[in-house]
């Protein structure tokens, strides 16, 4: 019914992956495998709510509060992720690291510290230190099994005075880790012991592959909390802006909302974002069930590929996201020659581990959002550079 292998021409939109990978890359005609948005074209019941409201030919003044969009939320939570969300407690953003930001600036203090596991999204050590707050760093270990934070060590750094704020990626980006209910009940018994508040960015929560479900911050929450989320990763549609999240407590829901508003003049919000959301959440769900057992499937030939041609990976596929976080440290390459290879060789771009952190060395991360037909020359580009240097 839908079809997803179909390969769509981004170049000349303006498109950040495409049009713009010799800001990062050094040369332009790439084939990128990078920032996290994908090459298909978003669901069809939003294309034609699209053309629906631009139809209407004014474009004025909007509202995100209003009942379509919050009951569009409410519905996806329930239906998606067995959830109950109370409408009121909802608040709107242009991204989910505006927010993000927002709630560090509201949260903490100059010098105060914000912890993440790493390695970590590239966007959170920049809203961190960009808000001249320090980065405590949790690292994830690697076991046989998946992703292991130990709790002692997180304990040690939430005990510490400066620790404000537990900045919390579920699902995680880059690992794919989908934390279990144990992990996310003791870590919010560990936040409310030590007085840290918590953000957590669920925007990847649609994108699960494993056994493990997403479960949302809100079933396990205590004490002060955020949970951020948008459309953008699970319907592709980040151009259009647009977030929402749901924060605990009226007074830090309404500091926060009247910054959006006064501060930063953003109470009216991208319509087509709103219109984009209600759609999606109210309609999408058969187009998206799809899209994800095609990225399933893509990221499964990846598996395939990799462990062919180099058995001593034994790579897995992640428990969530359509970012193949691959290990290449069984090979023991160097980072800067595998680029050179791939971006002078292979002519392709493919994200060193080390952007999201120095626990992200021996790694890459390969978005596999695409057309399968682009992503075997990916693979096949990465494949081949690894082999020269070997």
């Amino acid at each position: 019914m839908f079809d997803f292998s179909k390969e769509v021409d981004r170049h000349g939109t303006w498109c950040t992956q495409w049009d713009y990978v010799a800001d990062r890359f050094g040369s332009a005609d790439l084939l990128p495998f990078t920032i996290s948005d994908m090459d298909f074209a978003t669901a069809p019941c939003i294309l034609e709510a699209l053309t629906q409201r631009l139809s209407h030919g004014v474009l004025g003044y909007s509202r995100w509060k209003n009942e379509e969009f919050l009951t569009a939320i409410s519905h996806w939570f329930l239906t998606r992720h067995n959830t109950q969300i109370d409408p009121q407690s909802v608040v709107y953003g242009p991204s989910v690291i505006y927010m993000v930001s927002e709630l560090i600036r509201q949260w903490s203090s100059t010098g105060d510290a914000v912890v993440i596991h790493t390695p970590a999204y590239d966007a959170f050590y920049k809203a961190i230190e960009g808000n001249q707050r320090a980065v405590l760093p949790v690292a994830l270990e690697k076991h046989a099994h998946g992703w292991h934070c130990d709790m002692a060590k997180l304990e040690e750094i939430l005990s510490r005075p400066e620790s404000k704020i537990l900045l919390l990626c579920s699902p995680q980006n880059p690992t794919g880790k989908v934390w279990t209910r144990d992990e996310l009940e003791t870590m919010a018994g560990l936040c409310q012991r030590h007085g840290v508040k918590v953000i957590s960015d669920e925007i990847h929560m649609d994108m699960v592959w494993g056994k493990n479900p997403h479960i949302p911050w809100s079933q396990v929450a205590k004490g002060s909390w955020a949970l951020l989320t948008s459309g953008s990763k699970s319907f592709n549609i980040p151009a259009l802006t647009g977030a929402y999240g749901i924060i605990e407590g009226v007074d830090s829901r309404n500091d926060y909302l009247a910054t959006l508003k006064g501060r930063d003049g953003l109470s009216s919000p991208a319509v087509l974002a709103l219109t984009a959301h209600i759609a999606a959440y109210q309609q999408g769900a058969q187009w998206l069930d799809a899209l994800r057992d095609y990225l399933a499937a893509n990221l499964q030939y990846v598996a395939r590929e990799l462990n062919a041609a180099f058995p001593e990976l034994n790579w897995q596929v992640p428990q969530s996201t359509y970012l193949a976080w691959i290990d290449l440290r069984p090979l023991n390459l160097d980072d800067e020659a595998l680029q050179d290879a791939l971006i002078h060789q292979q002519k392709v771009a493919i994200m060193p581990g080390y952007t999201y952190g120095e626990e992200g060395r021996g790694f890459v991360r390969l978005n596999a959002g695409c057309p399968r037909a682009k992503l075997e020359k990916g693979v096949q580009g990465l494949i081949n550079a690894i082999a020269s240097l070997r």
